[in-house]
């Protein structure tokens, strides 16, 4: 199983940035499926989560600003960063989890800088 996520950037603060997720080798329908960033020195952070029915959790500090969504159909999760901000910048990185185990997967990660 592989995840790859991508998307990722430079953008103006206010600005708005759509990162996808792919899984290769599984069924994303098997998965629950999160975004984790990490920004320098600091710790990885769970930003969103979503199950297969589409229950969703967020970090405090991007909800109202962040949508995750997934599409099982192409085996993809999205994350929809909207009002960006400088403190957003950081290497956003998914991870897939089939439920009922304890496996976890994780993708390489995307850069997203928030800056003028």
């Amino acid at each position: 199983v592989q995840l790859q996520a991508f998307g990722g950037g430079l953008v103006q603060p206010g600005g708005s940035l759509r990162l996808s997720c792919v899984i290769t080798g599984d069924i994303l329908g098997r998965f629950y499926m999160a975004w984790y960033r990490q920004a320098p020195g600091k710790q990885r952070e769970l930003v969103a989560g979503i199950t297969r029915g589409l229950n969703t959790n967020y970090a405090d500090s991007v909800k109202g600003r962040f949508t995750i969504s997934r599409d099982d159909a192409k085996n993809a999760v999205y994350l929809d960063m909207n009002s960006l901000k400088p403190e957003d910048t950081a290497v956003y990185i998914c991870r897939g989890q089939p439920m009922g185990t304890t496996t976890q997967y994780w993708g390489r990660g995307t850069l997203v800088t928030v800056s003028s």
